[in-house]
């Protein structure tokens, strides 16, 4: 079935001075056909199971992964499974997706369309990068038996486009500071929309708490939190002893989505040399994170996504570009899951605050958004299965 765009209620800043993702494009997708979603600084998509949420998380994820350099295959690990049920096959027995996003930033709303091919091989077979409506990269299958697109970019030169090959399996646009010598004014504005492109969308981490990963004492290791933030304990242990002002401020956020008294987070080190996390209660006693329920865990985990930074979350930045010109986006699958109605409302409220400062960007999926509308700068897309 089709899935509309939705209704979206509560819109928040628009910040311009970092490339920012500013819309996501599902034109076949999935369920998703001719969807167009806005994005701004917390953005809720809102559905019953089928309605389509977690597609637009991984079609966001996986142009992340793109930009970041990473193969199709590696963004689309089952691409099979991403072409919509109605879309025929042409006349060679080709099915296919299309997605795309816009990024605002510097140089404007810079759009990018993909159109990839899942069967019978995986490779993109189009792209196209456009600046206020003009027309800066294109990419076009050809040759079928080549493992490679014809790629024409602008050059305001000499010639006004130059043409060469592309690999098919990575996204052109992130190529292209390899392939243009940026001499002429044509030449500058592609690599600018480029660049604006591949920054506001690879600064992302993708994160959905396992409680059950997070019951087991960890191993020491690099101090960065994984994913299914199972190595919860090591990363408290970290932001104890270097972060002491967020520390402080997940503790407080804690003492409203733990129950009981909660006087501190600490973390000991067991006899095998292991970590393990406790809540501090008052009197000196501990309560181990093992005996937490499943939504205290998820509350604390993505607590403390929204409360840290890059340097301590496992994703990857472009080292190349100063911090300052990068902005963090946190995918949260089931941002709700497990979570009360009260842990709901902490939770997000702390999300729009760490947007409102530009601290850090989220888009997540929740089956119900009762708890944040109303919430200053939220975004909530309803979707319809």
């Amino acid at each position: 079935m089709d899935t509309p765009a939705g209704s979206v209620r509560g819109t928040g800043p628009t910040v311009t001075t970092r490339p920012t993702v500013t819309e996501l494009r599902l034109s076949a997708f999935r369920t998703h056909r001719g969807a167009v979603f806005p994005l701004s600084g917390l953005t809720l998509f809102a559905g019953a199971s089928g309605s389509g949420k977690s597609s637009a998380l991984q079609a966001y994820e996986a142009l992340a992964r793109l930009a970041a350099g990473d193969g199709l295959r590696d963004a689309f690990p089952e691409p099979e499974s991403c072409v919509p049920e109605w879309a025929g096959a042409d006349a060679e027995g080709r099915r296919g997706f299309r997605i795309g996003c816009t990024v605002d930033g510097p140089a404007g709303p810079v759009r990018l369309d993909l159109a990839v091919q899942a069967e019978p091989g995986l490779r993109i077979v189009g792209e196209r990068l456009t600046c206020d409506g003009r027309t800066l990269l294109t990419t076009a299958l050809r040759d079928p038996g080549r493992s490679s697109v014809q790629a024409a970019w602008l050059t305001a030169g000499s010639a006004s486009v130059t043409r060469g090959p592309l690999p098919d399996d990575r996204l052109g646009t992130a190529l292209l500071p390899l392939r243009v010598a940026g001499r002429t004014e044509g030449q500058l504005r592609v690599l600018a929309a480029a660049e604006q492109l591949v920054v506001g969308l690879r600064s992302v981490f993708a994160c959905d708490p396992q409680p059950r990963g997070m019951r087991r004492p960890v191993v020491p290791g690099d101090g960065r939190l994984r994913g299914g933030c199972d190595n919860l304990a090591e990363v408290l242990h970290r932001t104890r002893n270097q972060c002491t002002r967020r520390h402080a401020r997940l503790t407080a956020a804690a003492r409203t989505g733990c129950s009981g008294e909660v006087a501190d987070l600490t973390v000991e080190e067991l006899a095998d040399g292991t970590l393990r996390a406790l809540l501090g209660r008052d009197g000196g006693r501990g309560t181990p994170l093992a005996r937490l329920g499943e939504g205290e865990l998820r509350f604390l985990a993505l607590a403390l996504v929204l409360l840290t930074g890059p340097g301590v979350l496992a994703m990857d930045q472009a080292a190349e570009v100063p911090a300052a010109y990068q902005s963090l986006t946190v995918l949260a699958d089931g941002f709700d899951r497990c979570l009360d109605a009260g842990q709901a409302r902490e939770l997000v409220s702390l999300a729009a605050e760490m947007a409102a400062r530009g601290h850090v960007r989220l888009v997540g999926a929740v089956s119900d958004a009762s708890f944040a509308r109303g919430v200053n700068g939220v975004t909530v897309v309803d979707l319809m299965p």
